[in-house]
Formats: C-alpha cells, structure tokens, sequence
C-alpha cells in the first residue's frame, strides 16, 4: 500500500531490542543470544507484544533489527541500524502525516466505500508525497502488459521490474512514483512499474499472469536475468515472492535479488499483528475485502501459490524485507525468518508502519531505508 508516517517517539512496544551490544560507528551489533531470541519470533494473530525491558531513547538506539545471511547458508546475525535524531521539523511532520493517513486510509478505504471511489482517493492521497527529481518518466508494454518506465540521470543497465500495491484491487504505476522514482534515483537502474489486472475485475492469477507475461518480455529483449531485480510493496510484496516461485517452477532464470517493502505473505489472515500504537493506514476488512476479491474460488488460502509463507522458498534469489513495527503485517514478514534456505535480509523499522517508504521524499527515515535498498543492490552488482 502507501502513504504511511514516521513518528519520532520510539514506542516502549518494540520488542527486538539488543541483550548485548558492541558499538561501532553508526551501528549496533547483537549478540548470537540476542539473535536467537529475537530474530526469528513470530506470535499468534491478534497478539499484542510485551514493552522493552531495554530504554527506548539515548545514542544507542536499535533503531532496525536486519537479518543477514553469509551467501544462501542460514541465518547469521542480527544487527541494529541507529536512526539519526529527527529534527522539530520532522517530528511535526510525522505527526501530521501520521494524523491525515489515519483519516484517509482508515476512515475511507473500508468495505462500505465503493471501490471505484477507493481508487480515486487512492489517485488523490498519493499526489502528496514527491518523486524524485531528474527521474523521466515514460509509458511503455512488456509484451501485452502496460507498463511505465522511470530512469534517473544515472543509467548501469539494470532493470527494476516493480509491482505495486493497493490490496489486489487498487494503485496503479502512478500511485507509486514516489517509491520508483527514488528507486530509479538512488539505485542507477531503470525501474519499469507494471500495470497489472486488478481485482475484483480480474481475479488470481492475472495480476500474477501479468508480472510473468513482463518479466519473460525483458528476458526476451535480451536483458540478462542476473542485472534484474523483482521488487514490490505489500500485495505487491506477495506478487514478488510469488512471481519468483513461477519463475523457479518454470525453469526460467531468476533475477539477481528480490525486494519487498512489507510484504503480504499469508493471505488466509492467520498471521496478523496488533501494535500498541495501532496501525494508521491498514484496516483488517478492508485488506480481507481485496483478498476476497483476488482469490475469488479458491478454497484454501494457505496454498503456496497464494501464501508465500507456507511455500517452500529453496533456490530463491537474495531477498530484502523492510517492514515497520507499527503495522499489521510485521509478524507476516518475521515468519519468513522460518525458511531456513531462504537467503533473507529482514529490517524493521521501530515506529514506523505499512510501506513507509513512500515517504522518501519527506521524512528521513523513509530515505535511509531507500538508501539501504540501493546498497542491497550494489551488494548484488547494481552499481
């Protein structure tokens, strides 16, 4: 989804604080114990998670838990990325972002709105956060599939193909210039934003047909799979992870690293946080109300094809998971940490929620989690 808000108050609620810290510039590292404990914890839907025993304030800050792999092997520690200090600018900013997402998103995007009137205040919502400047910006097809083209002033020939979110049933390329744009800015790749079928006018598995009909397109333009990257940002999240899991069955070459900014892995709702401080942006009946309409008659929403989570994720690409603590999808990315051959990266966020990203242009938290996605991709070859 989009448009969320960064609040400066870190919450007593975030539990993944360090037992034991070692100081280096910038960071904080965990111990092995610390990471054992925490890294892999995953609660029962509707659980509220205990205060910090640990202060929430002062230079050493955890402010992100990440989760990093040495190549495909398993998980091997947990570190802690320190958020600069937010200045009075930033603090009224968050409030007041944080203020408007809660009216808009929770107050109008429910059931009880028609969803061709949830699209257009979708379209409205989104002109508030900026796109990056220099980006140009162009429309185009993969194959039969509709698309938009976004390239910064730096170019290095590597392609992001982007899904957005919107529940399955809302958002468009154009919602989701603000994520993008910066992408295409801050990565050097070109970023090709699909504009998949949506439900409830096309149900499972056109939008997923659509980011397979691209992705074999940019294969067949000759663009090598290892200078490709699949990202996507909630539902889009779940086309991510779910395009990746085709293109594994298919036998087709995968791209060199995924990106998923709080992805949906399990569509049945079994997984599902509460956060203290609520969620501003994501309405359980209303999530459900896209999921509905995605999986039209299919009977078991736990099925690999629709839960990435129950999925087996051996052999997948390198994967990058941001989320915020703040949301109703955190424990949804944490359970992907039970895929021991999954080769994970998991960041989370206190005191943000749903794709806080969007923000980039706004708020500093959002821009350093998109200046960690771009050196993901270094870390990949993307430069």
């Amino acid at each position: 989804m989009c448009w969320p808000a960064w609040t400066s108050s870190i919450r007593a609620s975030v539990t993944w604080m360090c037992a034991s810290r070692r100081r280096t510039p910038g960071t904080v590292r965990c111990s092995r114990q610390s990471a054992n404990r925490y890294g892999s914890r995953v609660v029962a839907a509707g659980t509220r998670m205990p205060p910090a025993s640990t202060p929430t304030t002062g230079p050493a800050l955890p402010s992100v838990i990440a989760g990093r792999r040495a190549g495909r092997s398993g998980l091997t520690m947990n570190w802690c990325v320190e958020l600069p200090p937010a200045s009075r600018a930033q603090r009224l900013l968050s409030g007041l972002l944080r203020g408007v997402t809660r009216v808009l998103f929770r107050g109008l995007m429910r059931p009880a709105v028609p969803l061709l009137m949830q699209r257009a205040l979708l379209r409205l919502a989104t002109l508030l956060p900026p796109r990056a400047r220099g980006v140009a910006i162009r429309p185009g097809r993969l194959g039969e599939v509709p698309c938009e083209w976004l390239q910064g002033a730096r170019d290095n020939g590597w392609v992001v193909l982007y899904l957005h979110g919107g529940a399955f049933v809302l958002g468009s390329p154009r919602t989701h210039r603000a994520i993008t744009s910066h992408l295409a800015s801050l990565s050097g790749a070109r970023v090709c934003a699909v504009d998949y079928r949506l439900a409830p006018e096309h149900p499972w598995p056109a939008a997923v047909d659509d980011a397979l009909s691209a992705y074999r397109a940019l294969l067949a333009q000759g663009r090598p799979a290892d200078q490709l990257v699949i990202a996507g940002d909630s539902a889009g999240g779940q086309l991510t992870l779910s395009l990746a899991l085709r293109l594994r069955e298919a036998g087709l070459p995968l791209p060199a690293a995924l990106v998923c900014f709080s992805p949906v892995s399990d569509l049945s709702g079994a997984t599902w946080h509460e956060p203290p401080a609520g969620d501003p942006l994501l309405g359980r009946a209303w999530l459900e109300q896209g999921v509905r309409s995605y999986c039209a008659g299919q009977p078991d929403l736990r099925a690999a094809w629709l839960s990435p989570r129950y999925a087996s994720l051996h052999d997948l690409p390198p994967l990058l998971v941001q989320v915020g603590s703040d949301e109703h999808l955190l424990t949804q990315s944490l359970a992907l940490q039970e895929h021991a051959e999954l080769a994970l990266r998991l960041e989370v966020y206190p005191g943000q929620w749903h794709v806080f990203q969007i923000n980039c242009g706004l708020l500093q938290v959002a821009r350093l989690a998109m200046q960690r996605v771009a050196a993901f991709l270094k870390e990949q070859g993307c430069q």
